[in-house]
């Protein structure tokens, strides 16, 4: 299963800080960025500016954080 074996080597956890630039817009006014090639969808943020993201929820295909600050 391809996309098993990718989750697995995002190593994006529950609880990890990571520095993400928001690159689109998701249909409900989320930020999105990417880690790894991983979605990561955060309240509250804007296209083309980067924030220090705490991950908040991982699913399979994709996830959630908050923005901790923008950088």
């Amino acid at each position: 299963n391809k996309m098993k074996e990718r989750n697995t080597t995002t190593q994006v956890k529950e609880g990890d800080e990571v520095e993400l630039e928001i690159i689109s817009i998701g249909s409900k006014g989320d930020g999105m960025g990417k880690v790894n090639g991983f979605c990561i969808f955060v309240p509250q943020t804007n296209k083309g500016r980067a924030y220090q993201v705490k991950i908040t929820k991982v699913l399979e295909r994709f996830g959630f954080g908050e923005a901790l600050q923008e950088i």
